[in-house]
């Protein structure tokens, strides 16, 4: 991998493939162009194309095991204020917040309509 990349692992149910990431770029531009789906079937067309403002791009950090808890500490730093309430009340981070400068593992949770999550599923 060249010194300018990071891996970026992605979790999508069942599916997991780690993806080669120019350090500095946003995290949803990377996985749109990998063909990593981070929206929801109404807003994959209706969103705000990375704004911040629609919510709908969320995922979830997580550690090399899966453990949520170990990807507490490796998740970025949150600057957006959506990141940041996202961080403290535990739903999904925008990933059009998260500029990718470190090595990252990712779940993208499957949604339903607009950014809503499956009701009592935490993908």
């Amino acid at each position: 991998m060249a010194e300018d990349e990071v891996s970026v692992t992605v979790r999508t149910g069942e599916y997991e493939t780690t993806l080669r990431v120019e350090r500095g770029r946003r995290l949803r531009d990377a996985l749109l162009e990998a063909g990593v789906d981070v929206y929801g079937p109404v807003s994959r067309v209706a969103n705000c194309g990375g704004r911040g403002l629609c919510g709908t791009c969320g995922v979830r950090f997580e550690g090399t095991d899966g453990n949520r808890d170990a990807a507490e500490t490796a998740a970025p730093e949150p600057t957006h204020w959506h990141d940041r309430a996202a961080e403290r009340f535990g739903y999904p981070r925008l990933s059009c917040q998260v500029t990718v400068e470190e090595p990252l593992t990712v779940r993208v949770p499957e949604k339903v309509m607009w950014g809503q999550l499956w009701p009592g599923r935490d993908d």
